[in-house]
C-alpha cells in the first residue's frame, strides 16, 4: 500500500486563488484504486472554483484538491476490483452516481440525484495522485497519447451536448469558444452539421474556433450575431445553439437566433440567474430547451472514444499550452484571460 506526501493544488480558503501544497496520498477502499496522474487539464468549472465566483461559494467547500479531468496509470488496486489491473492507462468518468435514486435505476445515471463530481464535491486530480472508484474508470488505448487521453472528459460534454439531437444537414451555432465549444464545432461537423457558426468576444479564440472546422465566425462585440446568424440561414434562423458560456447576454441571443422548432442545449454555468422572454423566445418559437449536465454513462465515452479512433475528430489544434503542476497559476492566467485554448498541467 502506498503511503506518503504528493503535491497538489489546494482550493485552499474561501476566496480568489489556490495554493501548491504537499498532503498526504490518499488510501483507498476496496472498491477503489490508486491512480498515478500523469496529465490533466484546467477546465472553465476550476476556474469558477479559482476567482470564487458566486457558484462556487455556495457550491464548494475548501480547503480540498480540486481538478477532474485527468490521465493516469493505475498503481493499486482495491481487494474488490475487478475491471482494472495495476498498469492500466485510465481516465476517469467524474460524477459520482449513487446507483440506487430513480434516475440511476432507469439508467439515466448522468442526472442522479445524488452526484458527487470529482474536484468538485470530492477531492480531485489536481495532484501526483488519486484514489477513484473502480467503476468509475475508463480505460484507454495503451497507444493514446497522454495529452488526447487527459481530455476526454470535458470531450464528452461536447459531444453530449452537439448529439443530444439531430445534427445531420443542419445548421449549429456555438456559443463560447472555450476549450469544450471549440471541441463541440468539431464534433458538429464531424456528425454532419451544414454550417457551424462560431461566436465568441475573443479573437484569439475564435481563430482557434476556425481550426477546428466552424464555417462562420462572429465576434459578438463587434457584429449583431442574431442578425449576422439570420443573413447566414437565409432569414431562418439557427437550428440548433449550444450555449457554452454562461454569459447571460449571449444566452438571450442564443435564444433570439433560434429558428422555430430548433433546439437549443445549454451546458454553461451562469453566474447568476438569467432573464428569459419565455413567451416570444420560446413557447411561441416551440422551441426544445434542455440542460445538460455531464455525459450518458457510459455511451457518451463510447462515442468519444470512436470519433477519436477513427480520426473523424482531431483535438489537437485546441490543445495550446503545458505547465508543470507548480506553474499553475500560468495556466490559470491564461485561461481566465481567454488567451489559451486547453491547458494541460503535467505532475
Amino acid at each position: 500500500m502506498f503511503r506518503g506526501k504528493m503535491k497538489a493544488i489546494v482550493k485552499h480558503h474561501r476566496g480568489y486563488g489556490a495554493q501548491l501544497q504537499v498532503v498526504d496520498i490518499p488510501d483507498i477502499r476496496d472498491d477503489e484504486v490508486l491512480i498515478r496522474v500523469k496529465m490533466t487539464s484546467i477546465c472553465g468549472t476550476d476556474i469558477h472554483i479559482f476567482t470564487w465566483d458566486e457558484w462556487s461559494q455556495g457550491r464548494v467547500s475548501p480547503p480540498y484538491v480540486f481538478g477532474h479531468e485527468f490521465a493516469g496509470e493505475v498503481i493499486e488496486i482495491g481487494a474488490s476490483v475487478s475491471n482494472v489491473s495495476v498498469g492500466d492507462c485510465v481516465s476517469a468518468e467524474t460524477h459520482i452516481v449513487c446507483g440506487t435514486c430513480r434516475q440511476c435505476l432507469t439508467g439515466q445515471f448522468h442526472i442522479c440525484k445524488k452526484t458527487n463530481i470529482i474536484g468538485v464535491d470530492k477531492q480531485g486530480c489536481f495532484a501526483e495522485y488519486i484514489a477513484l472508484p473502480a467503476k468509475n474508470l475508463w480505460k484507454n488505448p495503451s497507444d493514446m497519447p497522454l495529452d488526447i487521453a487527459t481530455i476526454q472528459e470535458p470531450m464528452g460534454n461536447a459531444v453530449h451536448s452537439v448529439l443530444a439531437g439531430e445534427v445531420l444537414g443542419k445548421t449549429v451555432a456555438i456559443i463560447g469558444c472555450g476549450p469544450i465549444g471549440l471541441m463541440a464545432i468539431a464534433v458538429a461537423k464531424a456528425a454532419g452539421a451544414d454550417k457551424v457558426i462560431a461566436l465568441d468576444i475573443n479573437d484569439y479564440r475564435l481563430q482557434l474556433a476556425k481550426k477546428m472546422g466552424a464555417t462562420h465566425l462572429i465576434h459578438s462585440l463587434n457584429q449583431d450575431p442574431v442578425e449576422i446568424s439570420k443573413s447566414i440561414t437565409s432569414g431562418d434562423g439557427v437550428d440548433v445553439v449550444c450555449e457554452m458560456s454562461g454569459n447571460p447576454a449571449a444566452i438571450q441571443q442564443g435564444f433570439k437566433m433560434a429558428t422555430n422548432g430548433g433546439r437549443i442545449s445549454i451546458l454553461s454555468l451562469p453566474s447568476k440567474p438569467v432573464t428569459i422572454n419565455i413567451t416570444e423566445d420560446i413557447v411561441f418559437k416551440g422551441l426544445t430547451v434542455q440542460g445538460i449536465t455531464g455525459r450518458k454513462m457510459f455511451s457518451t465515452w463510447q462515442q468519444v472514444s470512436s470519433l477519436l479512433e477513427s480520426g473523424k475528430v482531431d483535438v489537437k489544434p485546441m490543445i495550446t499550452h503545458r505547465f508543470s503542476l507548480s506553474d499553475f497559476e500560468k495556466g490559470f492566467e491564461l485561461m481566465i484571460k481567454g488567451q489559451c485554448g486547453k491547458v494541460l498541467l503535467i505532475p
